[in-house]
Parts: C-alpha cells; sequence; structure tokens
C-alpha cells in the first residue's frame, strides 16, 4: 500500500439503497443482501471501524439495524438530515484519524460527489461495489493484530469512558481510582510483536528515540537472553485499552539500557509514561543496576523528554556510560534509581523477578 493509499480505517457507510435494499421512510421492512451482511463482518473481524451517516430518523433507522442485527458493528452513527460531508468530518475527528485514511460508499452520486468536494482525501465507493470492497487493497491491512480485531470494542470503551469523565465533578485522581486501572508489563508474546512493531512505527509524541523496529528485529531481540522486549496493555472497567507501550531494554550485570521506550498517546491522560518509568526504577533499584536511556529528540517528543527528567535522568559522568557511547543526534541519559511506590490509581503486574516467566504486583 503506497503513502497516497493508506489502508482505510474507518468504512462509513449510507443505509437505503446501500447498506441496506430500499428506502426505509418508503418501504419500511428493508432488508440486507448476505453478501453486505458478510462485508460489515469480515471488515470488522480486519480491524477496520464502520460508521453510519444517512438522511433518515435516527431512532427509526437504528431501530431497523438493531432488527437486522448489524447495530453492534457501527460506532459514532451520524443519521439525520443534515450534508454528508459534515457528519463524515465529524467522524474522522471523533476518531482522531486523518481523511485520508476514511472511506464512504453510497448510492447517490450527488451525495458522493458532495462529499468529494469537500473531503477531497476521503475515498469514496458506488453502493453496486460493496459486495466487492473485501477484495480491494485499501480494505485488506496486511496483518491482522490481536487489538485490530477487537478494535471496535476498544473505541466504544473509550467513548464510554470519555463521556464518564466529561461528567465526573471530583479530582482527576481520583476519576482515575475510580476506573479500577490495570497495567499488564510483559515479555511480548510471538501474537503480539507485530502490534509492538506498529507502535515504534505510529508513536510519535511518547517516543523516545523515534527509531523503528521491524517485526523481524523484534523477534530477533525477544529471542536474544541480552534483551528484554517488553510490551504494555491496560485495561479498566470499561474495557480493554489495548497494547499502548513498548520497552526495549539491553541488560548487563551494572546496567540496564533503555533503547526504546514508546506509548500510545491514548494513555498520556492517564499517566502511564510516568507509572512505567517508576516501575522501571524500582525494578533497576531492585536489581541494583543503573539505568541508562537513549534519547534522540524530534519535532514532536518534547513530552517524552519531559518524562525522563522528571523520573530523574539527566546527562552525568558515571563511569557505567563507557559502554554506551551517543551516536550522532542522540543523548545517552543516567539514573541511579532508587526504590520507588507503587502509584496509587492504577494496579501493575510486571514480571516477577524472583521467578522467571511469571508476574507480580508490583506492591
Amino acid at each position: 500500500m503506497s503513502e497516497a493509499q493508506p489502508v482505510v480505517k474507518c468504512l462509513i457507510w449510507d443505509l437505503d439503497n446501500t447498506l441496506w435494499r430500499g428506502t426505509l421512510i418508503e418501504d419500511g421492512d428493508v432488508e440486507v443482501d448476505e453478501a453486505v451482511r458478510k462485508v460489515v463482518v469480515e471488515l470488522d473481524a480486519r480491524g477496520v471501524l464502520q460508521a453510519v451517516s444517512s438522511r433518515n430518523d435516527h431512532d427509526e433507522a437504528w431501530a431497523r439495524l438493531e432488527q437486522l442485527g448489524l447495530a453492534e458493528y457501527f460506532v459514532l452513527p451520524q443519521i439525520g438530515w443534515g450534508p454528508k460531508s459534515e457528519s463524515v468530518r465529524r467522524i474522522a475527528e471523533r476518531l482522531n484519524f486523518a481523511t485520508g485514511t476514511i472511506a464512504f460508499i453510497d448510492d447517490l452520486p450527488t451525495e458522493r460527489a458532495e462529499v468529494a468536494y469537500h473531503l477531497p482525501d476521503v475515498r469514496c465507493y458506488p453502493a453496486e461495489q460493496a459486495a466487492a470492497l473485501l477484495d480491494l487493497p485499501e480494505f485488506s491491512p496486511p496483518v491482522v493484530t490481536v487489538d485490530a480485531r477487537r478494535r471496535r470494542m476498544m473505541y466504544r470503551a473509550g467513548f464510554e469512558r470519555d463521556r464518564e469523565r466529561e461528567q465526573y465533578r471530583g479530582a482527576d485522581e481520583e476519576f482515575l481510582r475510580s476506573l479500577d486501572l490495570v497495567m499488564r508489563i510483559g515479555e511480548a508474546r510471538d501474537e503480539e510483536i507485530t502490534r509492538v512493531e506498529e507502535l515504534t512505527l505510529r508513536t510519535s509524541q511518547m517516543n523516545a528515540t523515534g527509531v523503528h523496529y521491524s517485526d523481524a528485529a523484534l523477534r530477533a531481540l525477544a529471542r536474544d537472553e541480552d534483551h528484554d522486549v517488553l510490551v504494555v496493555s491496560m485495561s479498566d472497567r470499561f474495557g480493554p485499552h489495548g497494547a499502548v507501550g513498548v520497552m526495549l531494554i539491553e541488560k548487563t550485570p551494572r546496567t540496564w539500557h533503555i533503547k526504546l521506550l514508546a506509548t500510545s498517546c491514548r494513555v498520556v491522560s492517564f499517566g502511564a509514561g510516568a507509572v512505567l518509568l517508576r516501575w522501571l526504577t524500582d525494578a533497576a533499584a531492585r536489581a541494583r543496576v543503573h539505568l541508562v536511556a537513549d534519547f534522540r529528540r524530534t519535532e514532536r517528543n518534547r513530552m517524552m523528554e519531559v518524562a525522563y527528567r522528571f523520573a530523574g535522568f539527566a546527562d552525568a559522568d558515571c563511569t557505567c556510560l563507557a559502554s554506551f557511547p551517543a551516536t550522532e543526534g542522540t543523548e545517552v541519559l543516567h539514573l541511579e534509581p532508587v526504590r520507588q511506590d507503587p502509584p496509587t490509581t492504577m494496579r501493575v503486574t510486571a514480571p516477577d523477578p524472583q521467578a522467571a516467566g511469571r508476574e507480580a504486583e508490583w506492591a
């Protein structure tokens, strides 16, 4: 897939004579062709989000989607009487997706033209092409990760979480405690490596080096006894956040070298990066080793530098740095760690230093 034609991340469906046969307001008892139903179900399994933009009465149209057993597959339904381009724009903004990753399908050329005029990056398809979408490369991600298969569920949980946060009147720390947040830090399993590669590629604001590690490189490092490839996942009472962070650590008897630390921007507001660094500092203090961290300044990762500095990492002249010379454009930060208290806003489970292959709660 070229940069000009990225994989579609969200397909927005018109309803009348597109998702279903007929016009709801005129025909009432509209039906969905089984070939179209298959497309909806399979796109969901591939991790493509799906939404609705339709000129209809919202309650009546949504009730029909529920009767047809399809309502659960759609997020952010925009059902009303306004311009389709505005509906598409709202969906893209709410998902925080670039319009170049959005697709729109409608039976009317005028509706497709209106969307294309106002949002030229959105790819538009005629309704008669619906059954063939699964065969198009833009709807066929090369790899479907564990998180991709549950993407709709994660986004729906995120919308509910955001809605409750907006309504919460207490202190932010109290709200975080109310979520029953759990962070799991563990060695990257085989099925998680591709998602880890995705994080190194897509995460720019909270990526300490901006370096991309390929799937093959990560798998090789995961097999190397001197390296830990750790994946960070989170969940709360609303559901899973999925894999939200990755750490690549080279371990020597005196020093742990953080070659990569990246976290998703989605969990910045939960303090995930700070918790992760505190856990790592505590683990290093228990192991009686120093921490050194690569940091390469980019246009977007100022937040990552602040996180390191706030955690106590600094420029230093420690003898342990002799083994980790800085490469061009990269700084090497140092920390002599001390024990840390676990966070009060979430539970953290991580590899048990006393028992290889087991996990324990940080306490």
